[in-house]
Parts: C-alpha cells; structure tokens; sequence
C-alpha cells in the first residue's frame, strides 16, 4: 500500500486490480490477464487505447511547445485552432469555449460565468441553478452541489444554499412513474412539475437549468421522448437558460455528434470533455453563447481583467490531442459507426429483459444499463450494493469492465470502436456473470421468485 488517495474507492478496497496497459478495447493487468473494456475506462476512452496518432500528436505538440499560459492576452495556434472547430461543431449559437482540464471545472466555470453575466447585465437576483436528483455534474465544491448523488455529499458539507443550488426531479419512469401513466404521460408530468418549482422559487431568482441529456453515473436514464422538448418549453418561458452537460454523452455516443441532436435539445451553454481528447489527456470545454460572452468584455475592461482561468487552461498539448481526435472521428466516420453498433448492442442486450435480475434494460446508442431488482414484479431493489457489486465482479472474472452504478443499476459504454463480435463477447461475458449472480442472491436468500436465467 502507498500514500495514494484513491477517487471514488471504498478506501478500505483499494489496489484490487492493478492496470498496466491497453490495446484497442482491451485493457491487461499485471498478472497479464485481458479484460474488454466496458465502460471506456471512465466513459472517456472512446478511441481504445494504443492509438498512435493521438501519441504522436502529443509526442509532436511536445517538442515544438510543452507548455503556453493564456494569460495576459498571449495565445497559441492549438488553442485558437481548437475553439473554432469545436465552435462549428456545436448546437450552441455563436459559441464561445472556455478550456478547463476536467468535467468538474467546466460546471464550475458554468457557475462563474452565470454570475457574471447576470451581475453584468444587470440581473443579480438570477442566482439559482436547477438541478437534479441523481445527476451526475463533478466533484468539486460547486460541480459537487451540483450533482444529485448522496455519495457526492455526505460528510462533505457542501454549502448548497449559499451556492443557489435546487433540486428538481429526475426523470426515470420505471422507477418514478405512476400506476396508469404512459411514459410520455411522465415526461409531461416532470415538465409540470419543474414549472411548479420554479414559480415556488421565484422565476426571477433562477439562472439556469442543468442536466444530462442521458444521466451517467445516476444510472445511465433515457428520459422520454416528451421530456426534453417540454422541460425546455418551460425553461424559455421563465427566461432560464440551459446548460446541457455532455461530458459522458457528448462526440458519438449517442449515434450522433452531440446527444443534443439526439434528443431535441437547443442549450444556451454545454459542457464537454472524456471523449473530446478520448480520455488520451485531460481536457475540459465550457461553452457558452455568442451573446452571453459579449456581456463579458466590458466589465472585464472596468476591472482590468476577466478574473477567471486555470494554468492549464487551453494546454497546447491537450489542444493538440484534441484536434486530432476530432480528425479521426471525422476521417473515419467514427460516430457513423458507432450508431451502427449501438444498435446492434442495444438488440443483444434485449436478451437480458426477462432475466430474474434484470428490472429494467435502458439504453441509446452505445451506453445503456441493467437495472438489478430482488423481484421484478414489485420492482423491489436489494437493500444493499452487495448484488450489483457482486456482479461487477463476477464480469471481471470473465474479463469485462463494467461498473456499478450506486446500488441498482451496472452501467455499459464501450468504446466507440467496438465492433460486433467484440459486442457479442461483452453480451456472453455479461450473461454469464448474470447467471451467477443470480445463483449467489438465491444462495444467500436474496431474490424471489425464481426466474429465468440470461441463457437461451
């Protein structure tokens, strides 16, 4: 054991499996045995690994310049290069891109800017972020309170009033449906009920709206299909703006460049990361519109200074990386492929539907999750993470990498260039680890009735 402070670990659970390397969607540890990565490392690794010319683009941006600050009013070619591609590519209107380095960063870089504009245009009062249950939006104080995960907050203290946070509903109807209503009853019903928070809160006093279009570590919840076009009715009726985290579903994983396409959705700002560099190197984007940063300059002008900005804020090697994954994912029709198997993966995992274990198949494009249930009638949870973690395990043992998603649910995001017989691999590995899974909770007195088993 080191000096380590292991992220997101039980920290009586540490080093249990130790990664030495990886190639294309394999990933070997260091006893050298091969596992299929099924969750992209951290939902980021959607090139594989052993890409050579992401390392050769970094290799290459080294040599010529490690390191530029953008302080000041100095700049770099990588950087500026970046924003623009990146600009044309959003569904953001005129957008402007601050560079963070994390998930987190973006989202608190959202806040700032938030307070900001408003501060600049003569609003103060538009203080408030809506935010949901079960949303995953980082981990640092603001991004923290953000999120809707007690794991995220519990013995952290996090001061959510003070930083305007409120919490709306999620939007997952297996679980927050009611007797009798169809599922684009409940997007409606969610819709209505976020209006009603807000004329609770004050339209007045309320920034913005932030959500997952796909929620990721809450679970991986595909919303209805009335969700999303009736939240943001809403949203444009009381002036609040949207802030569309893309982090996990953002450059393919959907079936399209941006889950915004995929779902309807028009954002006032977004926030991207993991696959914008394919997990190579950290880089973060906080967009925002044209419009929002005009606010901007001349208050930046009457302080002497837009008071905001990392070291590592637009690394040219980070910069680097980054122009060149969007050149492969362009070149090689990678998310054109990855709709293509995203279908076929979501056709394969519909074999799990009558499982004992399995509540709920959810899913779009190449992320989708099990929802583990103790009876599928009742859609009654097991009381603990012991199930799901148990799986988790026992998938290992068959060399895939998922993860278990708080206490219910196993989380799938492969890599963006997995092919289907790699899928039908993870489905047979995934079965299996089912399979006995099922046999353990039965042992242990754990699940009833009996059903069928993933086989067949």
């Amino acid at each position: 054991m080191g000096h380590l402070i292991y992220p997101t670990t039980n920290l009586n659970a540490i080093e249990q499996l130790v990664i030495t390397h990886g190639e294309g969607v394999y990933v070997y540890d260091n006893q050298g045995r091969k596992y299929l990565e099924g969750l992209s490392g951290l939902w980021c690794s959607a090139l594989g690994h052993g890409n050579r010319e992401l390392a050769e683009a970094a290799a290459t941006q080294m040599r010529a310049m490690a390191f530029q600050p953008l302080f000041g009013g100095k700049t770099h070619p990588v950087a500026m290069a970046l924003a623009e591609r990146l600009a044309a590519m959003l569904p953001v209107k005129d957008a402007y891109l601050f560079f963070g380095t994390s998930g987190s960063d973006a989202n608190d870089t959202h806040w700032k800017l938030l307070r900001y504009y408003y501060n600049a245009i003569g609003k103060p009062e538009k203080r408030k972020i809506i935010a949901r249950k079960g949303a995953y939006h980082g981990i640092t104080v603001a991004s923290g309170a953000l999120t809707g995960l007690p794991s995220s907050h519990t013995y952290f203290d996090l001061p959510f009033e003070a930083l305007g946070v409120v919490r709306a509903e999620g939007a997952h109807y297996y679980r927050q449906g009611r007797a009798g209503e169809s599922e684009n009853e409940f997007g409606l019903r969610c819709a209505r009920e976020l209006e009603q928070l807000i004329l609770r809160e004050n339209p007045q006093t309320i920034a913005a709206f932030i959500g997952e279009p796909v929620t990721g570590a809450g679970g991986v919840v595909v919303p209805p299909s009335t969700y999303w076009p009736a939240i943001q009715e809403v949203l444009r009726k009381h002036d609040i703006l949207l802030i569309d985290d893309e982090v996990i579903t953002g450059f393919g994983r959907t079936g399209n460049d941006f889950a915004a396409r995929t779902f309807g959705i028009r954002p006032d700002m977004m926030t991207l990361a993991k696959a914008v560099t394919s997990g190579y190197i950290p880089l973060s984007v906080a967009a925002i519109r044209g419009e929002m940063y005009e606010r901007l300059v001349a208050p930046s002008a009457k302080v002497g200074v837009f008071g905001h900005g990392f070291t590592y804020t637009g690394h040219p090697v980070s910069c680097a990386v980054a122009l060149k994954t969007l050149e492969i994912y362009e070149r090689d029709r990678v998310f054109q492929h990855a709709a293509q198997v995203g279908t076929y993966l979501q056709q394969r995992l519909r074999k799990f539907e009558s499982h004992a274990l399995v509540g709920e198949l959810r899913g779009v494009g190449l992320i989708a999750a099990l929802e583990i249930v103790a009876d599928k009638g009742s859609r009654q949870s097991f009381p603990t993470a012991d199930v799901v973690q148990y799986l988790q395990k026992r998938a290992q043992e068959h060399g895939l990498l998922v993860r278990a998603l708080g206490s219910t649910s196993i989380g799938i995001c492969p890599p963006l260039i997995i092919t289907e017989r790699q899928i039908d691999e993870l489905v047979d590995s995934l079965g299996a680890a089912l399979d006995e899974t099922l046999s353990y909770a039965e042992r242990q007195g754990l699940l009833a009735p009996v059903g069928k088993t993933a086989t067949g």
